[in-house]
């Protein structure tokens, strides 16, 4: 069991924006909304590259922070998404990715049946201060 992706301890990594910025200079946030659901998939990163590359192909292509690199969600699990539209906000320093599972799935995150489950499948325990897994 991966204890960060599985395990009932909250450790949010506060320093992620600043290491991702610090090392890949031009990133902005993207918050990944399934488009049939309005879920929040995921929280990713793109810059001018990832975004014309995924608005050419029309799939959700990001900026991956930690390999600096082209990272196309789901290339190695198959669970990719078509990109149907992009939002700005007022600012103009983070977007939407309004998108469609083309499998159905969304997280490289299975559940105890195999399937992948949304990214955001934990919640917080206020009383505990724990993790709940939603989907286990």
């Amino acid at each position: 069991m991966k204890e960060l992706e599985e395990g009932t301890a909250l450790t949010l990594d506060f320093q992620k924006l600043s290491k991702a910025v610090a090392a890949c200079p031009g990133v902005i946030p993207v918050a990944v909304q399934n488009a049939d659901t309005r879920e929040i998939i995921l929280i990713a990163y793109t810059n001018e590259t990832a975004l014309k590359k995924a608005v050419a192909e029309r799939t959700a292509i990001f900026w991956s922070t930690s390999r600096n690199e082209l990272w196309e969600k789901g290339k190695t699990s198959g669970e990719t998404f078509d990109l149907l539209d992009v939002r700005v906000n007022c600012e103009q320093n983070s977007l939407v990715y309004l998108v469609r599972p083309r499998r159905g799935g969304i997280c490289h995150t299975k559940n105890r049946q195999g399937e992948p489950r949304n990214c955001y499948y934990r919640r917080l325990d206020f009383d505990t201060g724990r993790l709940v897994n939603l989907d286990p």
